[in-house]
């Protein structure tokens, strides 16, 4: 059996570096009912979390791409208001920042908007790739933007690797949601799930563990 060499990880950050969950939650509830829309936190979390932002005001039946812009760039602003909600992944990322300390490189690969990504980041203290920050940083970010086709389609972590100059067998991908594992199984890497409730873990499964996420699920494709 040939062992393989990981080079570079790839982390989703909502729900996987970061529980940013309620944060996102309170920040799309506030931003919608200061336009006039009524929104529950239950409702967006049972109907719509996880969708993208445009998706999502499209789904409330917002048809005025102006009007949607504007509320995308009020949620933007507003997000960091709810900060005091947002956890970092600490085993994760101390994994990988032990990972870099042997010469691995580490990025986010996100289908969220740049700007909240920075915005979370900066707020945990991990710098982007041309920063200096308390809690390290990563060495690459690409976001929803950077990509056309959003997962399930695996195009964000493939166009990651090419960046790297990796092959799949030579990246091992962290995420937590099921369009995001489809899109890391379809990339031809391994991959990692982090879920908030520990389920059946075998032998050849690692867990990392917090107050917020409590399990993790290693596969291969």
């Amino acid at each position: 059996m040939t062992e393989r060499r990981i080079r570079l990880i790839l982390l989703d950050f909502d729900g996987t570096l970061a529980d940013t969950r309620r944060a996102n939650t309170l920040a799309y509830v506030a931003t919608l009912r200061e336009a006039g829309y009524p929104l529950t936190e239950a409702e967006y979390e049972a109907c719509y979390f996880g969708m993208r932002c445009d998706e999502f005001l499209r789904e409330r039946g917002i048809t005025d791409p102006k009007e949607r812009e504007h509320l995308r760039l009020r949620k933007i602003a507003l997000y960091p208001t709810f900060f005091d909600t947002v956890r970092l992944n600490e085993p994760l990322w101390n994994f990988c920042r032990q990972f870099q300390r042997q010469g691995g490189r580490v990025w986010i690969v996100s289908t969220g908007s740049r700007a909240n990504i920075d915005n979370a980041m900066r707020h945990l203290g991990i710098g982007g790739p041309d920063e200096d920050a308390p809690n390290g940083q990563v060495d690459g970010i690409l976001s929803g933007a950077d990509v056309v086709r959003s997962k399930p389609a695996p195009d964000c972590f493939l166009e990651a690797m090419r960046r790297e100059g990796c092959t799949p067998s030579e990246t091992l991908i962290f995420e937590d949601s099921d369009v995001g594992i489809e899109a890391a199984r379809r990339s031809g890497a391994g991959y990692f799930r982090i879920g908030k409730e520990a389920g059946s873990i075998s032998s050849q499964e690692k867990v990392f563990t917090t107050p917020s996420f409590s399990g993790a699920t290693i596969s291969s494709p």
